[in-house]
């Protein structure tokens, strides 16, 4: 299982990113997909959550409202759009996938390698 996490940089509060994730060598629809991030001296946390079919999203409270995740089966990718960036935001973000889905790291045995997200006042 590959998972290939892109679109990570620099923003200036308030700007917007968008995060992609392509998957190889799972079966993507059969899984749940997350973002989770790794900030600095702080323990990893999750983001969001998109199940199997996009049906159904959960955010951390941090996310609510301000990111939106999303996936295309078709494309075995799923996205995170990230709006009104804040200073805190900036971590390492790490895709993750499940069979069995969740919004707990341990869920998740499959992990994308991390893309780095700055954002700065």
């Amino acid at each position: 299982v590959q998972l290939q996490a892109s679109g990570g940089g620099w923003a200036q509060a308030g700007g917007s990113l968008r995060l992609s994730c392509v998957a190889s060598g799972l079966n993507f629809e059969h899984y749940a997909m997350s973002w989770f991030r790794l900030a600095p001296g702080k323990e990893r946390d999750f983001v969001g959550y998109v199940s199997w079919t996009g049906g159904t999203v959960a955010y951390a409270d941090s996310a609510k409202g301000r990111f939106t995740i999303s996936r295309d089966n078709a494309k075995n990718t799923v996205y995170l759009q990230m709006n009104s960036l804040k200073p805190e935001d900036t971590a390492v973000y790490y895709c993750a996938a499940s069979p069995t889905g969740g919004n707990l790291a341990i869920f998740y045995d499959d992990w994308g390698q991390g893309t780095l997200v700055t954002v700065s006042s």
